[in-house]
């Protein structure tokens, strides 16, 4: 594991400029492998090849795209182990979330890209009548989907498979071509990925993939003139500049961005399904995932009880070593985070939270752990009830009624995916629909992997996942003719 990884830039793999970077496995805090860092120059040559592989990869029937898909999937299916080793020694993540939701996801979204689907619908005739633009007549119409072009795709650290995957896929599906920058924690996954592709008999240029620690290595990818469209998963900080950057020329954008998931858990909840869904939080990724119900929203006539349960069920987890088989919290991705996640802990005692689960470092010899953590006693206009956290820590805040538990639930920036655990089904689809977020969780934090997925305010921009995600990675034109 210990290879120098070099880059992939038009169909071959190149030595980096700037040359190689540890990757730290964040369990034992060995190294895994060395990461390229590449030039400006390497990157503008990425996106450069991308442009000129465009043309023919656009034009290429949809069915030959689609075999290429499932070639992809079948080759990174037939290596899980291998492949999910390495996601597991690059992330910290327990051996089931590496082999499952990591290599498992991405080998079934490029499965999902290979099932060509319609790209245009006929539109209903129109009549026109005579006016100053020409005679009468019936004027039929055609709505075609175009591929956008170019694909810079900036994906997250806490996914290295199922995440780029979700990019790659249905933006090759629609016949663009990507560069992808792949999260410099961990981005030796990423070209595994690109491994898989290129035996698959993906086209020279079509995909390619740079890394680097330095942010000019971003921000290279995302304003290249070449660059038809940004599609990021990341912080809204950083997605707040790359839209900027965006902005000036147009580029189009999807953005999956932070968030703090509010879980409305009212009098007449399922506890012990609310306390499993919450818990969650804890153990997957450790709380590094963007659609954690990470701020409780508990309606009064619960509260003590909820929180005794989801103390309990902290204090079962087993923090530890992620290739234990028993180990269900893993660590964080690196030091610096973990002292970012404590900081915030540290912060929430200062204002005033309770510390009822967690709050001290896990004493083991290796590794940037954070053991669960739960804040009681929350109001709603701390700082740790209201920017995103990105680790194993969960705040309680109470309420009384249901018109204050929405009002809560909307009081943020953020607004990826929400819950409510009701036993009234009927009130918790009628306060779903008050909720100002992306998606709603009613009684359960499963997801629907064709439903939309994205954000409203500051989670993002656009929807991705199953058909959405062929919209968000294309163009709508529009032929019109006389009938």
């Amino acid at each position: 594991m210990t290879a120098q990884q070099p880059l992939f830039v038009g169909g071959s793999w190149v030595e980096p400029d700037g040359g190689h970077y540890e990757v730290t496995d964040p369990a034992s805090e060995e190294t895994v492998g060395w990461a390229p860092e590449a030039s400006r120059d390497q990157v503008l040559a990425a996106c450069a090849a991308a442009r000129e592989a465009f043309g023919p990869w656009s034009r290429t029937a949809p069915e030959e795209r689609a075999a290429v898909l499932g070639r992809a999937a079948g080759i990174i299916a037939g290596r899980l182990k291998e492949y999910a080793s390495l996601a597991q020694a690059e992330t910290g993540a327990t051996l089931g979330t590496a082999r499952a939701l990591q290599v498992g996801v991405a080998a079934a979204r490029f499965r999902r890209y290979a099932r060509t689907e319609p790209a245009e619908w006929a539109i209903p005739p129109q009549i026109n009548e005579a006016g100053p633009m020409g005679k009468a007549g019936v004027m039929g119409a055609l709505a075609v989907r175009q591929p956008v072009g170019v694909v810079t795709c900036v994906t997250s650290y806490n996914n290295p498979w199922a995440n780029p995957a979700g990019k790659v896929a249905p933006a090759l599906a629609m016949g663009n071509t990507v560069v992808v920058k792949p999260a410099p924690q961990d981005p030796l996954s990423v070209y595994r990925m690109a491994q898989a592709l290129e035996e698959a008999g993906v086209p020279p240029g079509v995909v390619n993939v740079v890394s680097g620690r330095s942010t000019g290595v971003g921000e290279a990818a995302v304003a290249a003139l070449d660059v038809d469209m940004v599609s990021f998963t990341g912080s809204t900080a950083v997605g707040r500049r790359i839209a900027e950057v965006c902005g000036r020329d147009m580029k189009r954008q999807l953005m999956e961005l932070g968030g703090k998931g509010a879980a409305v858990v009212f009098d007449d909840a399922d506890l012990r399904s609310a306390v499993a869904g919450i818990g969650t939080t804890f153990s997957f990724y450790s709380g590094q995932i963007c659609t954690a119900p990470t701020r409780i929203l508990a309606q009064r006539g619960i509260y003590d009880r909820l929180v005794e349960q989801l103390i309990a069920y902290a204090d079962r987890l087993k923090v530890g070593d992620p290739r234990e088989p028993d180990t269900v919290v893993g660590p964080v991705i690196s030091q610096a985070h973990r002292d970012r996640v404590e900081s915030y802990v540290e912060l929430g005692r200062k204002e005033g939270a309770v510390v009822v689960a967690g709050g001290e470092r896990p004493d083991l010899p290796t590794g940037f752990y954070v053991a669960p953590t739960l804040l009681a006693d929350c109001t709603n206009d701390m700082r740790v009830a209201r920017e995103e956290i990105f680790g194993p820590v969960v705040v309680v805040v109470p309420f009384d009624d249901e018109e204050e538990g929405i009002a809560l639930a909307n009081d943020t920036d953020y607004g990826l995916i929400d819950y409510v655990w009701s036993g009234d089904v009927a009130r918790a689809f009628r306060v779903a629909r008050l909720l100002r977020a992306g998606g709603v969780g009613v009684n359960t934090v499963g997801r629907n992997m064709e439903a939309p997925f994205g954000g409203f305010k500051q989670s993002g921009v656009g929807r991705d996942v199953g058909s959405y995600a062929l919209h968000a990675y294309s163009e709508v034109q529009a032929i019109v003719w006389p009938g």
